[in-house]
């Protein structure tokens, strides 16, 4: 039997889609491949957007910053000398991008100017970090990215 030109691009047209289709199937029944979204209720996340970058310019309009580090112990949040430590209200939200199930908030609750994020909690890898907090009735947000390792 003698194929044809068009016929055999006919059935390698049919091959490649067969061959796409099967890992596309195999990645969306296999558990190992999570392609959950990072946010949980990401629309209604998104939603806020606006609020949330008035808080993240009011950070950014702060003359003294807090300060987040890596240290030995973990992760210090360190706030400057004018803040009042137990007038600091909030929460600093760890997310881990590759895996959901690692994230976590420690609340905001301080008696001196320090939080400490013990290492016992924190895995290798890259975290990103969002801290939400208020102060004298004014909301900011700051966010940055640490790599442990």
């Amino acid at each position: 039997m003698k194929i044809n030109w068009g016929t055999g691009l006919v059935i390698a047209i049919a091959l490649f889609i067969s061959f796409i289709l099967y890992f596309v199937i195999k990645v969306q029944s296999n558990a190992k491949y999570d392609n959950e979204l990072v946010v949980e209720e990401y629309y209604k996340h998104d939603a806020r957007f606006q609020e949330e970058m008035e808080r993240v310019q009011n950070a950014q309009d702060l003359k003294q910053k807090p300060v987040i580090t890596l240290t030995n112990q973990g992760i210090t949040i360190v706030f400057p000398e004018p803040f009042v430590p137990n007038q600091i209200i909030g929460k600093v939200s760890l997310y881990r991008p590759s895996n959901k199930k690692l994230d976590f908030d420690t609340p905001i609750s301080l008696s001196n100017p320090t939080l400490l994020i013990p290492k016992s909690k924190l895995v290798g890898g890259q975290w990103d970090i969002n801290m939400e907090w208020q102060y004298n009735g004014k909301k900011y947000l700051t966010k940055e990215s640490i790599y442990i390792r």
